[in-house]
């Protein structure tokens, strides 16, 4: 049977988790008989303090040349995977399989092969489970040396492969470089394969299951009850996902973008909730919405200079720039002045002291003035409508401003989808229930 219209699926770590979840899984691919290539995640956690699968294969790769220590992680993963198969009554041995992992694991020089097992092993079972075929992503997605995603490559392979089944069960989380050896994306990056197989499907809607209900406008566990997205933009997405909305990775709307196929993200395990669909911005009504939503994350640290006429000095910026590109320093923010210069980075980008960075750049600029300012969150607020309504900048610092916080910084993209701003992490939760609560409001 060829079906016209066709569904990915993609399946999280807690849709994996055990068999119980699987079966929920199998309950929803069944249901529906265009649901026919499936995209999952390693197993997940199945109560509070377990542990994810991928992370004890990171923690294997770790201990590999330890080998009680590695005998003992490994042995917490078979175990699990054993338990699987056994509560959902499949007839599949892994022992060749353990043994093909644990040798490669030790052999090889860096952590991405193991850190795909999970997602391999996942696919293995489910494919069996549901008399899919199985479809490994080694030989359809591809990196080139540098470890770059080749996306056209990947999607005239992933193209073709597909186009001969029926169906499929595919690993997320990795491909593989020029010389066939594993390659991974970020964590989460199943998010990332499953748009990639829609786009190579060609299908009708990627549907992305998880264990929320979609996207919510603020994160629940900052604000209480924050109401549902019905729908958002990829653009939107792109801004919630990368500034902490962690449902979806942010690099998950490319494939599909380029192709004009929306994402549906439903909850596994309360299938009567319509989810939130990720559209083109052209096809969305935003009618009096101003904002979709608000989202933000903690550690961040802004490099201040200052330098009279600093807007006369050619190359003022490219020097400055110049040296964070030598120590492989990725900048968040840039916003600036006429005789002054602001950087924004993540904590974590400061990969040499501070007091070496701005003594650096320093040298490079000559600076009247150079400090940093340590402890900050950022707050970004996103959505379409803020373009068509005048005064939503202020309704954010008067609501700021009511509740006492102080804004240390504040950037706004030409498009006006967002409007960044900075304020002490102390006041980081106050700082977002003000703005929820002044444009959304309490149920």
């Amino acid at each position: 049977m060829i079906l016209a219209n066709k569904k990915v699926c993609k399946f999280g770590g807690t849709s994996m988790a055990d068999a119980d979840s699987i079966k929920d899984v199998e309950d929803i691919v069944k249901s529906d008989p265009t649901r026919v290539f499936i995209v999952v995640s390693a197993p997940g956690k199945r109560f509070k303090d377990d542990e994810k699968i991928t992370d004890l294969l990171y923690k294997a790769y770790d201990t590999k040349s330890d080998c009680k220590a590695f005998s003992a992680v490994f042995g917490k993963i078979k175990a699990r995977y054993d338990e699987i198969i056994k509560d959902l009554g499949v007839a599949l041995d892994l022992k060749d399989i353990y043994a093909e992992i644990e040798r490669e694991i030790k052999a090889s020089d860096a952590p991405y092969y193991s850190a795909s097992r999970g997602e391999y092993l996942s696919a293995l079972i489910l494919a069996k489970y549901l008399n899919f075929n199985f479809l490994d992503t080694k030989e359809i997605i591809k990196f080139d040396g540098e470890k770059n995603f080749d996306s056209e490559k990947t999607n005239v392979l992933a193209a073709k492969a597909l186009s001969k089944l029926e169906n499929a069960v595919i690993p997320g989380f990795y491909g593989s470089d020029e010389k066939n050896r594993i390659v991974t994306f970020s964590r989460g990056g199943s998010d990332v394969t499953g748009s990639i197989i829609a786009r190579a499907a060609n299908a009708c809607v990627y549907e992305n299951w998880t264990d929320v209900d979609g996207f919510l406008t603020a994160d629940p566990r900052i604000v209480k009850n924050p109401r549902l997205i019905d729908v958002l933009s990829y653009k939107e997405l792109r801004e919630l996902s990368y500034m902490g909305a962690s449902v979806l990775h942010h690099e998950a709307i490319f494939p599909v973008k380029k192709a004009g196929i929306p994402i549906n993200v439903k909850n596994t395990f309360d299938k009567t909730k319509v989810g939130t669909f990720i559209r083109p911005a052209a096809q969305i009504e935003h009618g009096d919405r101003v904002i979709t939503g608000i989202a933000g994350k903690k550690g961040y640290s802004v490099i201040n200079i200052e330098k009279s006429l600093l807007n006369n000095e050619i190359g003022f910026v490219r020097k400055v720039l110049s040296v964070l590109e030598k120590y492989n320093i990725s900048f968040e923010h840039m916003p600036t002045g006429i005789d002054t210069l602001s950087i924004v980075l993540a904590d974590s980008e400061f990969k040499i002291p501070s007091q070496k960075l701005l003594q650096e750049i320093s040298n490079a600029v000559t600076p009247d003035i150079i400090g940093v300012s340590t402890g900050l969150s950022l707050i970004a607020v996103v959505g379409h409508g803020m373009a068509h309504k005048t005064g939503t900048a202020t309704k954010i610092f008067t609501a700021l401003s009511d509740e006492n916080v102080n804004i240390k910084m504040i950037d706004q993209g030409s498009s006006e989808l967002n409007i960044i701003v900075a304020v002490d992490t102390v006041d980081y939760e106050k700082a977002i229930n003000a703005i929820y609560k002044s444009f959304i409001g309490r149920e």
